[in-house]
Order: structure tokens, then sequence, then C-alpha cells
């Protein structure tokens, strides 16, 4: 029974994570595709583009992130399984801080942009 709970934890693990990877991959495609066919009258074609494929590299790194807790929490809970856990959601939350405070011109606890 905790064979069969396991590998289906597993295996959504790794749907989770391939999900993250296929809209890091696709987003910039929609990304373009808005950019070359839906122009903006005022000039923001390049930073809807800049923020559409930003928001596609946030989204898959949130999955990224999910994946990688469900696949840790399914494995042994060692400590080395935890620290290197632990490691991975440091830097890809550090990610996508710096990307949103890049697309959205403020942190994401501030109303008012920074610089304004």
């Amino acid at each position: 029974m905790h064979e069969t709970v396991q590998f289906y934890v597993e295996w959504a693990a790794l749907v989770i994570e391939v999900a993250g990877v296929l809209v890091m991959v696709i987003g910039p495609f929609f990304a373009l595709w808005r950019y070359f066919f839906n122009q903006h009258e005022d000039g923001s074609t390049y930073r809807t583009f800049r923020h559409d494929l930003g928001k596609a590299i946030l989204l898959g790194l949130e999955f990224l992130v999910a994946g990688d807790i469900i696949a840790t929490v399914s494995t042994a809970p060692t400590m080395d399984n935890v620290l290197v856990l632990a490691v991975i959601v440091v830097i890809r939350t550090f990610l996508s801080l710096s990307l949103q405070v890049e697309l959205e011109g403020k942190w994401p606890w501030q109303k008012k942009e920074i610089g304004n």
C-alpha cells in the first residue's frame, strides 16, 4: 500500500515539474504572439512582451517549486534532501522576487511603485 501511494505521489511531482517546464517553454511563444499580432497604440508593445515573458517564467518557477516540495516529501526525509530542497526554494524564491520587482516596479508587499 505504501509503495503504491509513494508511486502516485512521485508521479504527481513529475507531472507538476513537467507542467512548469512546459509553461516556461510555451509561454514565450504566447508572449511573441502578442508582441507581433496585438500591437498597442500607445507604444507599450515591448513592455507588454517583457511582462508576458516574465509572467510565464514566474508561473513556471512556481510549478517547479511545488514539484520539488512534493518530490522531497515523497522520498526518504533525510537531512540532505531537506537541505537541497531548502537551497532550491531559496534560489527560486529569490528569482521570483527579482522578476516580480523587475516586472511590477515594486516589492510584492508595497502599494506604490519604486522610484515614483
